[in-house]
């Protein structure tokens, strides 16, 4: 199974942990439902071009917070992940995203105004984006 996970080599954050926030991104958004198996440490290892080392301790530790189980001689899968958690996870992983981006304007010294106006400005572009592949999408149906 293919899995897009995109590494940043340049990124001050390591490699296990930009592996970890996607698949726990995409194992509580839905992307990889309940009882998907997920590639085997070392074919994870391959597509991310890391260490088989690496990729294990992102299973350990999803399997540590209950969003992954292993089943000896069969695989990785995804858990059973019931609302509560997924909807804990879900704004975890946006508040954590949240708070380096305020981190970051801060240390510029941006105001809370021009933060506030800045994440606004986001929301609506990547809401017309959205917008705009869904009706690209429709428009392709329609020829």
């Amino acid at each position: 199974m293919w899995i897009p996970i995109q590494l940043n080599e340049h990124s001050a954050e390591p490699l296990y942990h930009q592996i970890e926030v996607q698949l726990r991104a995409f194992i509580v958004s839905g992307q990889l439902p309940e009882g998907t198996l997920l590639p085997s440490i070392r074919e994870l290892a391959q597509l991310t071009k890391c260490s088989v080392i690496t990729v294990r301790r992102v299973y350990q530790d999803l399997e540590n917070e209950g969003l992954l189980r292993t089943r000896q001689g069969t695989g990785t899968f995804v858990a059973k992940v019931d609302t509560d958690s997924r909807d804990r996870q879900r704004r975890t992983a946006v508040m954590e995203a949240m708070e380096q981006a305020a981190e970051a304007g801060l240390r510029v010294h941006f105001s809370d105004e021009e933060l506030i106006g800045m994440l606004q400005d986001v929301l609506r572009r990547k809401r017309e984006g959205s917008t705009a592949l869904l009706q690209g999408g429709e428009a392709d149906k329609d020829e």
